[in-house]
């Protein structure tokens, strides 16, 4: 037996090789991504655990078979990126594509592709690697939806005013002080409807670019709790909501930008009154800690399906029953950046049906005496 026979049967029986590729195989199936490697004829010859996730089909009924039968890509007709790899050498890095299920339904993926070639640059295959994407790409459909809505907005609140501004220039004289009142009251409102928008988009700006500053001094949350617990009694009633205000003790006077906590806690509560109903009720209630200050809104609201809550922070994000609800999905977002500007963290714990608690947790950090 020749030498290259020895080192063949000591290769095939070497236990550390055998450790090696279950390794190897372990992690294949271990990542959280799909995988699928072809033999040089395109026969799919591994299909790990996300691919099955994420195609339907089982690696018992995938292996063996055509790579393109099994996922059906949107570009396996024009240019193929296994086949674009396995010709040349060079592999295809973040293509988006789609694919299609078991159950044909189309999915968005971003993929990877590469050749696999033995130590003689011999090609013995092909490896692909993708994600599901749809996701993403829902979202970059809903923030395009969402601008055009902000446009359209903005631009029928300035219409508003410049129509009713230029109708009281004209009849001013002529007009009593009641239907002036009541066309400044026209024009005021849609002029805070605009800024909210404005301040809206300057505030997603701010978080997308990592320019959000915060002008960090002695607060008194209880101070500001107060003003807008005092500011949105009306607002409740006039809804039919009850509001009410937990706060047995002081709080400590902590360092923060107290204009941008008053931002956190309207936006809250502008979202309790908004997703609550008629005869619900609205608890503001404050906990002080050894290190911490917590502000929990409690509604009796719709809820959050649970399916929302892992992205109930995202931008644009506006998750299931509130298509008809006022807002562009950038409220959450930019309360939880504010809040983790501090050095703190926001939390949600939500059943549909029954309502909605965010908690905010504020580190004491250095405390200012009164």
């Amino acid at each position: 037996m020749d030498s290259t026979d020895n080192k063949s049967r000591r290769t095939a029986q070497d236990p550390e090789g055998l450790k090696d590729l279950n390794f190897y195989k372990f992690v294949l199936e271990s990542l959280p991504t799909a995988v699928v490697t072809v033999n040089a004829d395109r026969k799919i010859t591994g299909f790990n655990p996300w691919a099955e996730k994420i195609t339907g089909y089982s690696a018992e009924e995938a292996i063996g078979r055509y790579c393109g039968d099994i996922l059906q890509g949107g570009m396996c007709k024009t240019r193929c990126p296994l086949k674009t790899v396995l010709n040349g050498h060079k592999p295809l890095s973040l293509v988006e594509t789609t694919i299609s299920d078991k159950w044909g339904k189309t999915i968005p993926v971003r993929m990877n592709t590469a050749g696999l070639f033995d130590d003689d640059d011999r090609l013995i295959g092909g490896v692909e690697s993708f994600q599901d994407i749809s996701r993403i790409k829902t979202l970059e459909r809903e923030k395009g939806h969402l601008i055009s809505m902000l446009a359209h907005d903005m631009r029928s609140s300035l219409s508003i005013i410049a129509g009713f501004a230029l109708r009281l220039l004209k009849v001013w004289p002529r007009i009593n002080d009641e239907k002036r009142c009541k066309y400044l009251d026209i024009i005021i409102k849609n002029a805070n409807k605009l800024e909210d928008l404005v301040n809206d988009f300057l505030e997603f700006s701010r978080l997308q670019t990592g320019k959000l500053k915060l002008e960090m001094g002695p607060t008194s949350v209880d101070r500001e709790l107060m003003e807008l617990f005092d500011a949105y009694q009306l607002k409740a009633k006039e809804s039919g909501i009850s509001l009410e205000f937990e706060n047995e003790e002081n709080l400590s006077i902590i360092q923060a930008d107290a204009k941008r906590l008053r931002r956190v806690f309207t936006n809250l509560l502008d979202n309790a009154l908004k997703f609550s109903n008629p005869g619900g009720k609205i608890t503001l209630s404050t906990l002080e800690t050894d290190g911490d200050i917590i502000v929990k809104i409690e509604d009796q609201g719709i809820g959050i399906d649970r399916r929302d809550l892992p992205y109930i922070f995202d931008s644009f994000f506006r998750g299931v029953g509130v298509d008809k609800k006022k807002g562009f999905g950038l409220g959450l977002a930019g309360v939880k950046a504010i809040v983790e500007g501090h050095g703190g963290r926001i939390s949600v714990e939500s059943e549909p049906g029954k309502g909605s608690m965010f908690s905010v947790i504020l580190p004491k950090g250095m405390e200012f005496e009164e």
